[in-house]
């Protein structure tokens, strides 16, 4: 006879329905602009570095487990770099102030490396004979991430930079034409 546990089901649709609705509100105020300031895009990449660093330090990789950070550290800046393209910048042609607005395109990009995390994360349960190390995939997935962080905000900073400097150069030209005239 199969014992069924009690609260079975409810430990995947707690965390999906939670999910949903953090989509849900994520997707409405995807369409408003909010103020891109590319002095502050290096906090947060460098707050996870810092976690991941202490992180490493008290509880390193073995063996293998560098090399596969390494490269999950490289696949998640590629991965980066994609959701920063992804990322709406504007930029006010009044006030030369840049905008953000996040893309759906970015937001189903989450969506999907949740659901591959979720994947991952059963995968562990089933490591038994294939010797999966649950610390090993941890920090495998913490590099993807800081890849992933690093690489989306340098490249909305870069793209930002650039953004700036079109007007500016055109304003240059402008004057300098103008000087010239005189």
């Amino acid at each position: 006879m199969q014992v069924q546990q009690a609260g079975g089901w409810i430990s995947y649709a707690i965390p999906l329905v939670v999910i949903a609705m953090v989509m849900a509100i994520r997707w409405k105020r995807m369409s408003r602009v909010r103020p891109l300031k590319l002095e502050r895009l290096w906090i947060l990449p460098t707050l996870y570095a810092v976690v991941i660093g202490v992180t490493f330090s008290r509880f390193p990789p073995q063996r293998w487990g560098w090399l596969f950070c390494l490269i999950a550290l490289v696949l998640g800046a590629g991965l980066g770099w994609q959701r920063g393209k992804m990322m709406r910048i504007t930029l006010d042609p009044d006030t030369h102030r840049l905008g953000q607005t996040s893309s759906p395109a970015a937001l189903l990009f989450i969506l999907l490396l949740i659901a591959v995390r979720s994947g991952a994360k059963g995968a562990i349960s089933y490591a038994g004979p294939a010797g999966l190390d649950p610390m090993a995939l941890t920090d495998i997935l913490m590099a993807l991430t800081l890849g992933l962080f690093t690489a989306q905000r340098l490249e909305m900073y870069l793209r930002g930079r650039r953004m700036l400097a079109a007007p500016r150069a055109g304003a240059q030209a402008t004057s300098a034409t103008a000087a010239s005239v005189s």
